[in-house]
């Protein structure tokens, strides 16, 4: 018996039980994040044996690191420098003991090579304050009973088991939150919305977004009544465009976008990063309506994920327009780079910035129901860069097409998921090409297939400013094709979608 891992245990669930969510969020507002990295630094690099030899290998003395410029000028750590395959898994994990973690979580990189990621329960209690701003703060699950039904895949994947886990620990701190799982099995999902759902005052659906989206279209098909459910939504993984909040919304009656759905910004290597609030989702709905400050804002012509984080928790840098960060896990994690495009920027940066574009989120909110809004930093994500596609210069994302696909006048026909591609004709001139799946029972038309060219078109010009300027005029009508459900080719059954090729 390990008496150590008893303290470990009880002290982390008796501070998560006894601390307030607004205690926990006012003290990471005044709080110290560079001394706080510092310290974490100087506790991996005692405690930790990958790390003190990742050091050594450097040349880096520990205790010559004094100040955060110090720490600045660490190298990085990446799965390729630090996890694959240089330590053993032991050797990651504090005082070289792997039995000081009870879970394993497993990660694929893009080319499927599994990196392995040990926690302790006391792990889960930061992440699962993440859950809570959600679940309080946007669902008031604090005041109404709540079925959290967790839709991500269970086994060893991160997301269903770690979901589950953190809703369940609300549920400990006294939160009436109860939690069914069925994975992601569609048929049982739905059967256990329609037999549940009636016994509670809200349901949350957690899950991938176009996972939920294809469960609730599948649900609308068979009659499943979601408006009588005050469905609310918890997402991860993906990017989306608040037309697709809209339209998701109104699907299920949601009446209330800045409070109804939160998406998380989490990784395998960390659990949760960040999540979105009332305000960030009010910051981010201004900016679609408003694409010039977006890009001028992110400079980009597309829309990222836009999240606060608790610095004090998950402590994140930027370089050269990409994110690291570092964290205390089961593999503590200093000045980690996981390669994802976006930056950070304050909170009060963020507000004068948008008063400079005569907006004030904070004013748009005091008429809406918000429990508390918390000067807590933001970072912005963007999906990876392999999921773009070049066409005369300009970078094409599937954040631009899908916009397109979620006019009233095109949603119904599709299910969301579409393939771009630049391809060749006889002449080898370029062209774009789109694939889009149509919904089930929807036949294929020619006049779908323009209606839907058309829409892609308007949001491409309008969205992104290098395809308007970059691609001649008579290149950038996108050549689309209709595949129906489940396409062997572009659409296979049970495989994680890819949007784009080549």
């Amino acid at each position: 018996m390990q008496k150590t891992q008893q303290q470990r245990a009880i002290t982390s669930l008796q501070t998560f039980l006894n601390t307030s969510l607004d205690t926990q969020l006012q003290q990471s507002t005044q709080g110290d994040p560079r001394a706080e990295v510092l310290e974490l630094f100087h506790s991996v690099a005692a405690t930790v044996p990958a790390y003190q030899a990742f050091l050594k290998q450097q040349g880096i003395d520990p205790a010559s690191i004094q100040t955060f410029a110090d720490f600045q000028a660490l190298p990085f750590t990446t799965k390729a420098n630090y996890l694959q395959p240089h330590y053993s898994l032991a050797d990651l994990c504090r005082h070289g003991q792997l039995e000081c973690c009870d879970m394993i979580a497993v990660s694929s990189g893009s080319g499927g090579e599994p990196t392995f990621w040990p926690r302790f329960i006391s792990d889960e209690f930061q992440i699962a304050t993440r859950f809570e701003q959600i679940f309080r703060d946007s669902f008031q699950a604090d005041k109404h009973t709540t079925l959290a039904v967790v839709c991500f895949p269970l086994g060893t994947w991160v997301g269903g088991m770690f979901t589950a886990s953190c809703c369940r620990h609300l549920a400990a701190k006294g939160y009436p939150i109860t939690v069914i799982t069925p994975g992601n099995n569609k048929t049982e999902i739905l059967r256990v919305v329609q037999k549940l759902a009636p016994e509670f005052e809200q349901v949350a659906l957690l899950g991938y977004p176009p996972f939920l989206k294809d469960v609730i279209d599948s649900g609308m098909a068979q009659g499943v009544p979601w408006q009588r459910y005050a469905i609310k939504l918890v997402m991860a993984g993906e990017v989306f465009s608040e037309e697709w909040r809209t339209l998701v919304g109104e699907r299920v009656g949601s009446a209330h976008p800045y409070h109804d759905s939160a998406s998380l910004y989490g990784t395998a290597d960390a659990g949760v990063l960040g999540n979105e609030t009332p305000l960030s989702i009010c910051i981010r709905r201004f900016l679609a309506d408003n694409p010039e400050a977006a890009r001028t804002l992110f400079g980009e012509s597309r829309l990222p994920t836009l999240v606060q984080y608790d610095p004090l928790s998950r402590f994140f840098e930027t370089q050269d327009g990409t994110l690291l960060f570092s964290g205390d896990n089961g593999v503590p994690l200093v000045r980690y780079h996981i390669s994802d495009t976006g930056g950070i920027i304050s909170y009060d940066a963020m507000l004068q910035f948008l008063k400079d574009w005569g907006f004030d989120p904070l004013a748009e909110l005091q008429s809406h129901p918000t429990t508390g809004t918390y000067a807590l930093p933001f970072v912005y994500i963007f999906s990876r860069s392999n999921f773009i596609v070049s066409f005369f210069g300009a970078n094409i994302y599937p954040e631009n097409v899908t916009v397109g696909l979620e006019k009233p006048e095109i949603r119904d026909w599709v299910t969301g998921k579409f393939v771009m591609e630049v391809k060749e004709n006889a002449e080898r001139d370029r062209f774009l090409s789109i694939v889009v799946e149509l919904s089930p029972g929807i036949e294929a038309s020619e006049e779908k297939q323009e209606a839907i060219a058309a829409s892609i078109l308007q949001e491409l010009l309008r969205l992104n400013s290098e395809f308007a300027n970059y691609v001649p005029a008579e290149y950038q009508q996108p050549q689309v094709a209709l595949a129906a459900t489940g396409d062997p080719e572009y659409f296979p059954l049970g495989v994680k979608h890819r949007y784009t090729r080549g």
